[in-house]
Protein backbone atom coordinates (compact mmCIF):
# COMPACT_ATOMS: atom_id res chain seq x y z
CA UNK A 1 0.00 0.00 0.00
CA UNK A 2 1.45 3.44 -0.82
CA UNK A 3 2.36 5.33 1.70
CA UNK A 4 1.21 9.40 1.95
CA UNK A 5 3.72 11.90 3.04
CA UNK A 6 0.81 14.48 4.10
CA UNK A 7 -3.01 15.34 4.09
CA UNK A 8 -2.91 17.31 0.62
CA UNK A 9 -0.71 14.30 -1.07
CA UNK A 10 -3.38 12.15 0.12
CA UNK A 11 -6.48 13.74 -1.17
CA UNK A 12 -4.71 14.78 -4.64
CA UNK A 13 -4.13 10.76 -4.79
CA UNK A 14 -8.22 10.22 -3.74
CA UNK A 15 -9.16 12.79 -6.36
CA UNK A 16 -7.49 11.35 -8.90
CA UNK A 17 -8.32 7.80 -8.66
CA UNK A 18 -11.98 9.20 -7.92
CA UNK A 19 -12.07 10.91 -11.15
CA UNK A 20 -10.31 8.36 -13.22
CA UNK A 21 -12.83 5.44 -12.44
CA UNK A 22 -16.00 8.29 -11.95
CA UNK A 23 -15.24 8.83 -15.88
CA UNK A 24 -15.23 5.12 -16.92
CA UNK A 25 -19.05 5.19 -16.06
CA UNK A 26 -19.70 7.89 -18.94
CA UNK A 27 -21.70 6.63 -21.81
CA UNK A 28 -22.48 3.60 -20.53
CA UNK A 29 -26.27 2.94 -20.91
CA UNK A 30 -29.10 3.08 -18.33
CA UNK A 31 -30.71 -0.27 -19.85
CA UNK A 32 -26.88 -1.55 -19.18
CA UNK A 33 -26.61 -0.98 -15.81
CA UNK A 34 -27.69 -4.60 -14.64
CA UNK A 35 -26.08 -6.50 -17.41
CA UNK A 36 -24.03 -9.37 -15.79
CA UNK A 37 -21.17 -10.64 -18.31
CA UNK A 38 -18.59 -14.02 -17.69
CA UNK A 39 -15.67 -13.05 -16.38
CA UNK A 40 -16.55 -9.90 -14.61
CA UNK A 41 -18.00 -10.41 -11.26
CA UNK A 42 -20.18 -7.01 -10.95
CA UNK A 43 -22.84 -5.05 -13.12
CA UNK A 44 -21.97 -1.27 -13.75
CA UNK A 45 -24.71 -0.81 -10.89
CA UNK A 46 -22.99 -3.41 -8.43
CA UNK A 47 -19.52 -1.67 -8.59
CA UNK A 48 -20.57 1.38 -8.10
CA UNK A 49 -22.85 0.36 -5.27
CA UNK A 50 -19.89 -1.22 -3.99
CA UNK A 51 -17.69 2.02 -4.23
CA UNK A 52 -20.76 3.94 -2.40
CA UNK A 53 -21.44 1.65 0.07
CA UNK A 54 -17.58 1.32 1.54
CA UNK A 55 -17.48 5.55 1.32
CA UNK A 56 -20.92 5.21 3.21
CA UNK A 57 -19.57 3.35 5.99
CA UNK A 58 -16.17 5.59 6.10
CA UNK A 59 -18.16 8.72 6.46
CA UNK A 60 -20.08 6.73 9.54
CA UNK A 61 -17.55 5.52 11.27
CA UNK A 62 -16.26 8.90 11.51
CA UNK A 63 -19.74 10.09 12.01
CA UNK A 64 -20.50 7.75 14.70
CA UNK A 65 -17.59 8.61 16.94
CA UNK A 66 -18.04 12.35 16.91
CA UNK A 67 -20.94 11.75 18.69
CA UNK A 68 -19.92 9.74 20.65
CA UNK A 69 -21.92 6.39 19.15
CA UNK A 70 -21.19 2.85 19.66
CA UNK A 71 -19.09 2.05 16.22
CA UNK A 72 -19.94 -1.30 14.65
CA UNK A 73 -16.91 -2.28 11.97
CA UNK A 74 -18.04 -3.42 9.32
CA UNK A 75 -21.49 -2.67 9.86
CA UNK A 76 -23.91 -3.33 12.47
CA UNK A 77 -25.46 -6.88 11.80
CA UNK A 78 -22.47 -7.92 9.45
CA UNK A 79 -18.72 -9.17 11.07
CA UNK A 80 -15.53 -9.00 9.41
CA UNK A 81 -15.90 -12.49 8.04
CA UNK A 82 -19.21 -11.93 6.35
CA UNK A 83 -17.87 -9.22 4.11
CA UNK A 84 -19.60 -11.06 1.18
CA UNK A 85 -23.29 -10.30 2.64
CA UNK A 86 -22.38 -7.11 3.32
CA UNK A 87 -21.68 -6.75 -0.23
CA UNK A 88 -25.04 -8.15 -1.20
CA UNK A 89 -26.31 -5.74 1.84
CA UNK A 90 -24.80 -3.32 -0.77
CA UNK A 91 -26.17 -4.69 -4.24
CA UNK A 92 -29.80 -4.56 -2.56
CA UNK A 93 -29.55 -0.80 -0.65
CA UNK A 94 -28.17 1.16 -3.81
CA UNK A 95 -27.44 -1.27 -7.23
CA UNK A 96 -31.39 -0.51 -8.07
CA UNK A 97 -30.68 3.18 -8.50
CA UNK A 98 -29.38 4.56 -11.93
CA UNK A 99 -25.68 4.93 -12.75
CA UNK A 100 -26.63 8.93 -12.51
CA UNK A 101 -27.78 8.97 -9.44
CA UNK A 102 -24.91 6.65 -8.23
CA UNK A 103 -22.24 8.02 -9.46
CA UNK A 104 -24.18 11.69 -7.57
CA UNK A 105 -24.06 9.87 -4.57
CA UNK A 106 -20.55 8.11 -4.66
CA UNK A 107 -19.41 12.40 -5.55
CA UNK A 108 -21.18 13.41 -2.85
CA UNK A 109 -19.34 10.56 -0.59
CA UNK A 110 -16.07 11.83 -2.37
CA UNK A 111 -16.72 15.48 -1.16
CA UNK A 112 -17.40 14.48 2.60
CA UNK A 113 -14.47 12.19 2.99
CA UNK A 114 -12.20 15.23 1.57
CA UNK A 115 -13.98 17.66 4.04
CA UNK A 116 -13.56 14.69 6.65
CA UNK A 117 -9.89 14.58 6.07
CA UNK A 118 -9.37 18.58 6.31
CA UNK A 119 -11.10 18.66 9.67
CA UNK A 120 -8.51 15.78 10.71
CA UNK A 121 -4.53 16.85 11.36
CA UNK A 122 -1.80 14.91 10.11
CA UNK A 123 -1.43 13.08 13.69
CA UNK A 124 -4.96 12.44 13.13
CA UNK A 125 -4.37 11.02 9.63
CA UNK A 126 -1.14 9.36 9.70
CA UNK A 127 -0.79 8.13 13.69
CA UNK A 128 -2.05 4.96 14.62
CA UNK A 129 -4.36 4.88 17.66
CA UNK A 130 -6.61 8.21 16.38
CA UNK A 131 -9.67 6.94 15.85
CA UNK A 132 -11.78 4.26 18.29
CA UNK A 133 -13.08 2.62 14.79
CA UNK A 134 -9.90 2.04 13.28
CA UNK A 135 -8.25 0.42 16.02
CA UNK A 136 -11.98 -1.45 16.44
CA UNK A 137 -11.77 -2.61 12.66
CA UNK A 138 -8.30 -4.52 13.14
CA UNK A 139 -7.58 -7.44 15.32
CA UNK A 140 -4.29 -7.72 15.17
CA UNK A 141 -2.75 -4.74 13.39
CA UNK A 142 -2.32 -1.30 13.71
CA UNK A 143 -3.68 1.00 11.31
CA UNK A 144 -3.63 4.61 10.91
CA UNK A 145 -6.71 6.29 9.67
CA UNK A 146 -5.10 7.03 6.22
CA UNK A 147 -4.64 3.27 5.74
CA UNK A 148 -8.72 3.08 5.83
CA UNK A 149 -9.18 5.69 3.67
CA UNK A 150 -6.99 4.50 1.04
CA UNK A 151 -8.73 0.65 1.17
CA UNK A 152 -12.37 2.14 1.01
CA UNK A 153 -11.09 4.94 -1.70
CA UNK A 154 -7.86 4.90 -3.88
CA UNK A 155 -7.69 1.18 -3.93
CA UNK A 156 -10.86 -0.02 -4.97
CA UNK A 157 -11.03 2.69 -7.19
CA UNK A 158 -8.08 1.56 -8.97
CA UNK A 159 -9.10 -2.16 -8.95
CA UNK A 160 -12.80 -1.66 -10.24
CA UNK A 161 -11.88 0.60 -12.34
CA UNK A 162 -10.08 -2.25 -14.29
CA UNK A 163 -13.51 -4.38 -13.66
CA UNK A 164 -15.58 -1.73 -15.28
CA UNK A 165 -13.27 -1.15 -18.37
CA UNK A 166 -13.04 -5.27 -19.04
CA UNK A 167 -17.13 -4.98 -19.19
CA UNK A 168 -17.48 -1.93 -21.60
CA UNK A 169 -14.50 -3.79 -23.60
CA UNK A 170 -16.70 -7.19 -24.09
CA UNK A 171 -19.71 -4.81 -24.43
CA UNK A 172 -18.06 -2.70 -26.79
CA UNK A 173 -18.97 0.27 -25.34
Amino acid sequence: MKSYKSKNALKEAINKAYMKYDQEFIGIPEAMKDVRIEGVDRTPAENLAYQVGWTTLLLKWESDEQEGKEIHTPTEGFKWNQLGELYQWFYQQYAHQSLRVLRKQLKENMEMIVHMLDAMSEKELFEPHQRQWADAATAKAVWPVYKFVHINTIAPFTNFRTKIRKWKKINQL
